[in-house]
């Protein structure tokens, strides 16, 4: 939209153009004069633009993520690694190994759960409501695939063990693995204190991808199901499934404390390859950083460890 100032008010001039300006750099004071005005407009757009050129720049490394590594799983070689072995928070990616040990339990997934309110509280966006009537099939898959934390507590308490039981088999199941970096304090991974390394993690996706149904819910892209009250339709937020690659499991998770997380089992070119991303500073860029790691090793000419 263009205004068109008249001539004869040239103080409306002036007023347009020093409200351009403490919208652009409100912070800044403002020195009245024509030369000084056009100075401070036209460099707060290239402030700005170099600022987004900045962002987008990648590192030296090519992972935006704090933590990563990227391992072929039927050799154990590490194709790429950084603070992989740093102990870190890990969030929703907890929730691979609380469905491992509820499914230790055998439990009759076509069994009736209720939602309760104490499950609800705290446990931040879910489709579920008091009262509500699932079954715990119905309930893994709401926790695998779209992270529902509510569902998550609800298999935990389901599962025949008392919680403090419950996260004390998480723990022993971790030692079980060789998972020396890993320590979980709840199921959910809403606390920060349930943490892991990379390398851990990977080696924690990798064992839950061989139980056939964590595979099967991980790699799927919706379902749909109806309780008595209403309708679901669950989305994975693996976005790699609606990609080129052929995906044999994955989690995301995020946390404040733990930024942004992802692992992924990802067949392609013939080769399997498990890649972790933790602490990615946004939604999008774990998916770009488990791209870029998973590109450059499938180049011929890759032999480096760094990318």
């Amino acid at each position: 939209m263009h205004f068109r100032v008249p001539r004869v008010a040239p103080t409306l001039a002036l007023l347009v153009a020093l409200a351009t300006t403490a919208e652009a750099a409100p912070s800044s004071p403002v020195v009245p004069g024509p030369v000084t005005l056009a100075a401070r407009t036209s460099a707060a757009p290239a402030a700005a633009t170099r600022r987004r050129r900045a962002r987008r720049r990648l590192p030296p490394d090519g992972v935006f993520a704090r933590n990563a590594i990227l391992l072929d799983p039927s050799t154990g070689e590490v194709l790429f690694e950084k603070n992989s072995s740093r102990s870190v928070p890990i969030a929703s990616l907890t929730k691979l190994m609380t469905a491992m040990v509820f499914l230790e339990q055998q439990p009759d997934l076509t069994r009736d759960a209720v939602v309760s309110y104490d499950d609800i509280r705290g446990a931040g966006h879910t489709q579920l409501r008091s009262r509500e009537v699932l079954q715990l099939g119905e309930l893994l898959r709401m926790s695998l695939m779209s992270s529902d934390n509510c569902a998550t507590r609800i298999l935990a308490r389901e599962s025949g063990l008392p919680h403090a039981d419950f996260i004390a088999r998480m723990n022993r199941k971790a030692v079980e693995l060789g998972l020396t970096g890993t320590h979980f304090d709840e199921v959910t991974g809403l606390d920060e204190h349930n943490v892991s390394t990379a390398s851990d993690v990977a080696r924690m996706l990798h064992a839950a991808a061989h139980e056939p149904l964590i595979a099967e819910i991980t790699t799927t892209r919706s379902y749909a199901f109806r309780t008595e009250r209403r309708y679901h339709t669950v989305g994975n937020t693996n976005r790699l499934l609606y990609g080129r690659y052929e995906i044999k499991g994955g989690k995301t998770g995020f946390i404040h404390e733990a930024g942004y997380c992802f692992a992924t089992w990802v067949h392609s070119q013939g080769r399997d390859l498990i890649a972790v991303v933790l602490g990615a500073p946004t939604n999008a860029t774990r998916f770009a950083d488990t791209v870029r790691m998973l590109q450059k090793v499938q180049r011929p000419a890759a032999t480096s460890t760094q990318l």
